[in-house]
């Protein structure tokens, strides 16, 4: 890639959304460079996640327009800002929704991956630098999301939020490791940690909780078990591993129940991705006394209130939350990467629809209904 645009206005195409809930429209949008601890990048595949849905049909928090959605997706540097070392035109990366400065005290724990300065932030449509875009229309700004905003030729990126990749992995499919997959993926391999020969409840058979699967598969769980209201995802579901199908509509009693008496007294380990609040007590209560963990992933709605009887803390069971699979995103996703390179874990499997670029559309309409897992959008298409 030439280095002639470094420090030029770029102008190119982008998907850009003008008002919640209408089809986004490809503008040409002018991508200003990068400035001071950022990077611009040229995005070559990006993937529609239910976040972009979500704040795209903004029913449940500050609606900011015009906005450029996307944050699930695999590119190239174009070019980076001042004080940036650690990148280069040229590298492969993953942008991220969440970030890591290095020099906080949470980028410094081991235990945590909340940086303070990079963490998720989705009411923010500026670049924190100067509280500025780098998209604009005929002088107009256009907001940013996640700090990502993929779903745009070129993007600019605070380099906390760039993880850089073997080059040799194909962009088309860990694209889908900057998100959804490396949440559900790492709730299960660093946070839940069943050990070998296990079982495993996972609540909600979407995308994430069919990561959260996979990971239970490459632990050497036993027998995992999937939860969800819809008996149409039990089929594929099988692909990931999920061993046996429990559907709460089909049962009288409480979930808990159903699955303490499948498998003498509780499972080893659960694993919630539904955002649902009693599917999270459920997932909390259906684990073992003594040594049962159970993880939440989904998130819920701002009024819900976490109920349960004090007592199934004191039997030993533990409660844990997790936020984007405790997994810190430049110190840690380029080995989740390579565990796709090595055929440890399978991505194929999670990519089941591909659209170009101009027809991005249609990937919101496969969300909106349900059908697929991840749909990956070719930028050059």
């Amino acid at each position: 890639m030439s280095s002639s645009t470094a420090g030029q206005v770029i102008r190119c195409k982008a998907a850009v959304s003008w008002e919640a809930g209408k089809p986004v429209v490809i503008e040409e949008v002018d991508v200003a460079p990068p400035q001071k601890m950022e990077v611009r990048l040229k995005i070559l595949f990006t993937s529609l996640c239910h976040t972009d849905v979500y704040f795209w049909e903004a029913k449940g928090q500050t609606p900011l327009f015009p906005r450029i959605f996307g944050h699930e997706a695999g590119g190239i540097v174009e070019s980076v800002g001042e004080g940036v070392t650690d990148l280069q035109p040229c590298d492969h990366v993953l942008p991220m929704f969440t970030g890591e400065c290095k020099e906080c005290r949470h980028c410094k724990s081991t235990e945590s991956n909340m940086c303070d300065l990079l963490r998720i932030n989705t009411d923010r449509g500026v670049m924190i630098d100067d509280g500025k875009t780098r998209f604009s229309k005929n002088g107009q700004p256009i907001y940013h999301f996640l700090g990502t905003s993929t779903f745009s030729e070129y993007t600019v990126v605070h380099v906390g939020c760039v993880a850089k990749i073997n080059p040799a992995a194909p962009l088309e499919k860990v694209c889908v490791l900057s998100c959804g997959i490396s949440t559900g993926l790492g709730a299960t391999l660093n946070v839940a940690r069943p050990t070998k020969g296990s079982i495993v409840a996972i609540f909600g058979l979407g995308a994430v909780g069919l990561a959260a699967a996979e990971g239970a598969r490459i632990s050497g769980a036993s027998r995992i078990i999937g939860i969800d209201l819809n008996p149409n995802r039990f089929e594929n579901a099988k692909k990931f591993g999920v061993t046996e199908f429990v559907n709460p509509k089909d049962h009288d009693k409480p979930v808990q129940q159903v699955l303490a008496e499948m498998t003498d007294g509780g499972v080893d380990r659960s694993v919630e991705c539904t955002g649902n609040v009693d599917a999270m007590i459920s997932a909390f209560e259906c684990v073992h006394d003594g040594w049962g963990v159970a993880v939440l992933v989904g998130v819920p709605n701002k009024d819900d209130a976490f109920k349960t009887h004090p007592v199934n803390l004191l039997n030993e069971r533990t409660l844990k939350g997790t936020f984007f699979g405790n997994y810190k995103p430049r110190s840690d996703i380029p080995s989740v990467v390579e565990k796709y390179t090595n055929k440890e874990l399978e991505l194929d499997k999670f990519i089941t629809h591909q659209v170009g670029f101009s027809e991005i559309n249609k990937a919101f309409d496969l969300m909106l209904k349900g059908e697929g897992l991840r749909c990956i959008i070719n930028m050059e298409a």
